[in-house]
């Protein structure tokens, strides 16, 4: 319980989130594309033996959070980038912008869902 005097607001929750899904895509995601690229250039064998290592469900889970962890990254990136110039700053504005962000973030992860499994 993080106390009384503390409720975690939206804007934090998603700067914590912008920060977790960057680290998750620069330490797990950008191997897991260089894997991806090296086995495709490989041949069929070394495609299969990638695929075959990535199914299951521990592969389903790696989809998803991956997925997710993009879209959010992208989308919470360009929210960064709007802020950047100055618009958008009210917490009004702020808020409508969050969740659109995560709106978004989930809608294309779903459709991404949609063609990878």
């Amino acid at each position: 319980m993080l106390g009384p005097y503390y409720r975690p607001q939206l804007t934090s929750v998603l700067s914590i989130t912008h920060r977790v899904t960057g680290v998750f895509l620069s330490l797990i995601g950008a191997p897991l594309l260089l894997w991806w690229l090296v086995a495709l250039g490989s041949g069929p064998a070394g495609y299969q033996a990638m695929l075959d290592c990535l199914s299951g469900v521990w592969g389903g889970v790696l989809a998803v959070v991956g997925s997710f962890s993009l879209c959010f990254h992208f989308f919470n990136g360009i929210r960064h980038l709007v802020w950047d110039t100055g618009h958008m700053l009210d917490i009004d504005a702020a808020y409508r912008s969050g969740w659109a962000v995560l709106g978004a973030s989930v809608l294309v992860t779903l459709a991404l869902l949609s063609v990878l499994l």
